[in-house]
């Protein structure tokens, strides 16, 4: 779509349609949003390269994210960033906030603007929607997307293999009744480990019910979920919390409760924040080496031959004991060994 389509949609001349794009005063508001809508309706964006039209290259590479609170996201930004001034690249960062339709604006925003995208899109399962908002022109690399048929590199954490690897952990310790708390319901990443600690849980302990409480990978959520636990009449003897944060939210709802971790609970989480090592006492986790995560994708984005169509890019993560869990004290309840 060029600037010509929205005046015609508009019923504008192209100088007004440049003045209302541009934020200019000489435009009345009704205009405006008329131009506005007609744009948005159009999914036209105004390039804003201008300025490196003789190289076609802007040095700038664009990150579309989720979300860009808390520790995961600035570790991840913070290993983009390194290689980024390494090539002597800048960063066009852009969030939103687990909406897809922002996201799609987000991305339509980018043309023009960068020479690269890296994308993370744990919330669309339809790939149709993610090409249809990428500039064709553009390289991409995808960060934790799980889109195989939309013919992109994706680098992925195993969150499946890894939720299956800590459950084992804590069922090794002796523990029998282990609940999970959840992340969002639409996001991949907390899909793949429900899907794991469910899997894990039916193969090592089958008389074991799943013990699901909600959570939306925010401390609070967690901070929630744990005092639901700590109320509880028949209590678990772990939680394995589907992120780091809601395992610090969970954490401090069982220190109000008088709880004792790992003595009365075990708990655990997942990504190894840098905040994960220094709580007391310090947090079990599956370390995903998040900074090296958002370096990798940008060392691919960057490669001489371009990023490649295939989706090999797994990342295992590593299993750190810590001592927010421990060996059950005496046999575990309906052991009669």
């Amino acid at each position: 779509m060029t600037i010509k389509d929205v005046a015609r949609v508009a019923k504008v001349s192209v100088a007004t349609v440049s003045r209302a794009l541009n934020g200019r005063d000489n435009v009345t508001d009704a205009v405006r949003r008329n131009v506005l809508q007609a744009a948005a309706d159009l999914r036209y964006t105004p390039h804003a390269a201008a300025r490196s039209l003789s190289s076609r290259r802007t040095h700038t590479i664009g990150v579309v994210l989720p979300d860009l609170y808390g520790e995961f996201f600035s570790e991840l930004v913070r290993g983009i960033d390194q290689v980024a001034r390494e090539h002597g690249q800048y960063l066009l960062v852009s969030s939103y906030h687990g909406h897809p339709e922002e996201q799609g604006a987000a991305l339509r925003a980018m043309r023009g603007r960068v020479d690269g995208l890296l994308v993370m899109s744990p919330y669309v399962d339809d790939s149709g929607f993610l090409t249809s908002n990428l500039d064709p022109s553009l390289p991409v690399v995808m960060i934790n997307t799980h889109l195989p048929d939309a013919g992109l590199l994706s680098l992925r954490v195993d969150n499946h293999g890894a939720a299956v690897r800590m459950v084992r952990h804590l069922v090794g310790l002796g523990r029998r009744r282990i609940a999970f708390i959840g992340g969002p319901a639409d996001n991949f990443d907390a899909r793949e480990r429900l899907r794991g600690y469910r899997d894990a849980l039916a193969q090592l302990l089958p008389e074991s019910p799943p013990r699901v409480f909600e959570g939306d990978f925010g401390e609070a959520s967690g901070h929630e979920a744990g005092s639901a636990i700590a109320a509880a009449d028949d209590k678990p003897d772990a939680v394995f919390a589907a992120n780091d944060m809601m395992a610090l939210g969970c954490l401090f709802a069982f220190n109000q409760a008088g709880l004792a971790v790992p003595g009365d609970i075990a708990l655990a989480g997942f990504d190894d924040i840098p905040l994960a090592r220094y709580v007391h006492p310090p947090l079990t986790t599956m370390r995903v080496d998040i900074s090296e995560l958002g370096a990798r994708a940008l060392r691919a984005l960057l490669a001489p031959d371009g990023p490649a169509s295939d989706d090999g890019g797994l990342i295992v993560p590593q299993l750190i004991e810590r001592g927010s869990t421990a060996a059950a004290q005496g046999p575990p309840r309906g052991d009669s060994s």
